[in-house]
């Protein structure tokens, strides 16, 4: 089995706005393991099997079990709210509110991230450089008290896994989930589940994909005109949002060890004291490792189904893709007055790469028809992805 890698800058390069050549492309040979993985997951040619750590074998009882766990409020110490609360698949997994609620009413300082092929990320939550695998991100949703999401914390989780144990349909789909073992629900066999249902969230049949496998009808001029801006030196959106998930936070099951990057940037979205500062709660890695050069730095996210994730930035503070590309024309946000002003633009710790440009408004509006082609309409609408009890 083979698989095709494009790269944007080499199709960028001879499109002449006319469409794509298959001659851009490589082809990487794929191990057994590889192509099974590729066939459960239903994965097209164009796209790379995502990595999968040895300990979680993805498998298809895993991905059933994983499937009602994501929409069953039970799974909420207080049988409020489900994964699908904020993470609805209509909206490509996200929520459509800057920053959501948690099962107790706690207002949670992040926004939530559409999950489409959230699998291909090299790090997990929008600023953690030790989440590595989504088994590691999905314990804090579930487990977290501060603020409380799932809010299945030490004292009620013995009550949250007993409901599942007196549910004979779910005594079955974990025995069958978890063959070699007999200790019924636990927080890991949840927490692997989840994650086995989560990597099965592949979008890539947009209209940009059926363009880049050779059909030239399926983006419009305007559209291959933000193809040509996205990817050129003038907009640079490549910098940070290149490869097949738009994000240079990338890894597959044929990344190596040493060629895996962690990256995290300032966009300039605040600067509160003039020295780079973001607001006092959530300085992005700076919260995790102290040291005062990482404030303000987040990862890169994908921009796959982007029209239906907003909205925008770590905080949801930007509501439409013009404003986020006002904002990297103008270099950083420059908040004038109130709690949180500065200019974004001045900050000694944002990235290089955040240079501002000038934009017309048809330039903007054609990068944002662009952004707007990665909208994959049968990825919210695949009943694998839907409410299962819908459907009994």
């Amino acid at each position: 089995m083979k698989y095709f890698v494009f790269s944007f800058l080499s199709v960028t390069a001879f499109l002449g706005l006319t469409g794509c050549n298959h001659s851009s492309s490589t082809t990487v040979e794929e191990s057994s393991e590889q192509t099974s993985l590729r066939d459960l997951l239903a994965l097209p040619d164009h796209i790379a099997v995502p990595y999968v750590p040895d300990f979680n074998p993805v498998s298809e009882e895993k991905i059933e079990l994983g499937r009602f766990l994501f929409y069953d409020k039970k799974l909420s110490a207080n049988q409020t709210q489900s994964c699908e609360s904020c993470h609805d698949q209509s909206l490509a997994f996200s929520d459509g509110v800057s920053t959501p609620f948690g099962s107790t009413g706690h207002q949670l300082t992040r926004n939530s991230q559409g999950l489409a092929n959230v699998a291909y990320h090299s790090t997990f939550t929008w600023s953690n450089n030790g989440f590595l695998a989504l088994e590691d991100q999905l314990n804090v949703p579930i487990r977290a008290d501060n603020p409380i999401e799932l809010g299945v914390t030490d004292p009620n989780l013995d009550e949250v896994l007993a409901r599942f144990d007196a549910d004979p349909a779910y005594v079955a789909m974990f025995a069958a989930a978890f063959p070699d073992s007999d200790s019924g629900t636990t927080i890991n066999k949840i927490i692997f589940s989840l994650a086995s249902f989560i990597r099965t969230m592949i979008s890539a049949n947009s209209a940009y994909d059926q363009y880049l496998l050779g059909d030239t009808s399926a983006l419009t001029e305007q559209q291959k005109l933000g193809f040509s801006l996205f990817n050129g030196e003038k907009f640079e959106c490549f910098h940070c949002h290149t490869g097949s998930n738009f994000s240079v936070s990338y890894r597959d099951s044929n990344t190596t060890e040493d060629t895996i990057v962690y990256p995290f940037f300032n966009n300039g979205l605040y600067n509160l004291d003039g020295e780079g500062s973001y607001p006092a709660a959530d300085q992005g890695l700076y919260d995790l490792t102290l040291d005062l050069n990482d404030r303000g730095k987040f990862r890169p996210q994908s921009l796959r189904n982007i029209e239906l994730t907003g909205p925008y930035m770590h905080d949801g503070s930007l509501q439409t893709l013009r404003e986020v590309i006002e904002h990297y024309a103008r270099g950083g946000q420059l908040i004038e007055s109130g709690e949180n002003a500065g200019d974004g633009n001045l900050s000694p710790l944002k990235s290089g790469l955040i240079t501002g440009f000038d934009a017309t408004d048809d330039e903007i509006d054609a990068v944002i028809a662009f952004l707007e082609s990665l909208t994959d309409y049968e990825f919210i609408n695949n009943p694998k992805f839907s409410d299962p009890f819908e459907e009994q």
